[in-house]
């Protein structure tokens, strides 16, 4: 096994960090470019929304695929794999001539970026000591940030500069450095024993964890927070672009660095642990988004970004929170419990836009923190009726998987 320290252990840590940064970097690369892809097809905010969100759909709905699928053919082969397809669409999406093919090529390309953030945890599970594995998961987790970011700064910097084209382009050469690295970093599979693919077991575990009650709450919790937070900065992009504001792409981008208080609130979320349940802590984190999003409402673009600030501490305090309850409460099929919870988060992402663009056409940013209070006061409901049922536990639902 894979010790801590080696240099086996800083080749696949750096290698999956880079190919972390790779899948979340083009994820969500179109964000800043939103304004620039409604103009550029003469679409309006939601089509544009679309371009980000049919990504996050089908990445979500194939993560309960490929963990199942590396059981049977390897993890190394299909990460690699999936990463030189997500290389491939992004070189095709540079061409991209209309907003059919944009849309249709952001689909494919979220496929492909499902599968290492499917496998990734399940390579250093099979490869790694357990010490070295919790060292390793959180360096690959810090990928995830650092992706999103670099993907919004790419997206608003060469999008400003050159259009959408240009960004897909540049996005596309560092995704295919990304992959020859990860490529030649990451260790071959030395422990890895093959399983059967099948679907029967699959669908069998995935019924029993959304029978478990505290399950199937924090999934929706997980989900709807996400549906609302990730939304959100959607659709602020429009409003920061226009008057009184008329901020640029490039500036608009720098909007996700407030995503680093979100760091914040991940750490902070397991010392807090140690004082509160986890329901509880949800709680806190779903009436802190409530609030950050109520200072959006201020006409000051400092008071907007303080906003965006405490909504990124509040959502990621809530969200580490959740990850660690699911993976803590199932006792069985503890990584397809972890996917299923994957698949609410991203399918939150796609189709928050839908809810809330009736809001937007009928009120602007006002209305939008409307239907978020609407959603969020919800979320906040479940999260009291979880810590009620986590306090007693005779009530939950425990299934069994096969």
């Amino acid at each position: 096994m894979i010790e801590m320290g080696g240099w086996a252990f800083w080749r696949g840590t750096l290698a999956l960090m880079i190919g972390s940064f790779m899948v979340f970097a083009n994820v969500y690369v179109t964000q800043p470019l939103l304004p620039m892809i409604a103009h550029e097809f003469s679409i309006n905010e939601l089509q544009a929304a679309s371009s980000f969100t049919i990504t996050t759909l089908t990445l979500g709905l194939s993560l309960l695929f490929y963990g199942p699928l590396s059981d049977a053919l390897g993890r190394k082969k299909i990460m690699v794999m999936t990463l030189f397809g997500v290389t491939l669409t992004t070189f095709a999406l540079s061409f991209a001539n209309d907003y059919g093919s944009l849309l249709l090529l952001r689909a494919l390309q979220g496929f492909f970026l499902a599968g290492l953030p499917a496998i990734a945890v399940a390579y250093l599970g099979d490869e790694y000591s357990p010490h070295a594995m919790a060292i390793a998961v959180g360096l690959y987790i810090s990928g995830n940030t650092l992706g999103g970011i670099g993907g919004r700064l790419i997206g608003g910097f060469i999008g400003e500069w050159q259009g959408p084209s240009a960004a897909f382009l540049t996005m596309a050469v560092v995704s295919l450095i990304c992959f020859g690295l990860f490529w030649l970093l990451l260790p071959n599979s030395r422990h890895f024993e093959a399983k059967r693919f099948q679907v029967h077991t699959i669908a069998t575990n995935v019924a029993m964890h959304l029978r478990n009650p505290m399950l199937l709450m924090c999934y929706l919790i997980g989900g709807f927070n996400f549906f609302i937070f990730i939304n959100q900065y959607s659709y602020i992009t429009f409003v920061l672009e226009d008057e009184p504001y008329s901020l640029s792409a490039k500036y608009v981008s720098l909007l996700f660095l407030t995503y680093l208080s979100g760091t914040v609130g991940s750490a902070f979320s397991g010392k807090l642990a140690t004082r509160l349940s986890q329901p509880r802590i949800m709680s806190l984190g779903t009436s802190i988004v409530m609030i950050g999003s109520l200072v959006t409402l201020q006409s000051s673009l400092l008071a907007i970004i303080a906003g965006l600030f405490i909504n990124c501490f509040g959502f990621f305090l809530c969200h580490s929170t959740a990850s660690s309850f699911v993976s803590k409460n199932a006792h069985q099929a503890k990584a397809s419990a972890s996917s299923l919870y994957l698949v609410f988060y991203y399918l939150g992402a796609s189709v928050g836009g839908f809810y809330l663009d009736p809001f937007w056409q009928m009120g602007g940013w006002g209305a939008v923190v409307i239907g978020s209070w609407l959603i969020l006061g919800g979320v906040f409901i479940v999260t009291l009726m979880l810590g009620h049922r986590h306090a007693n536990p005779s009530q939950s639902l425990t299934g069994k998987s096969v």
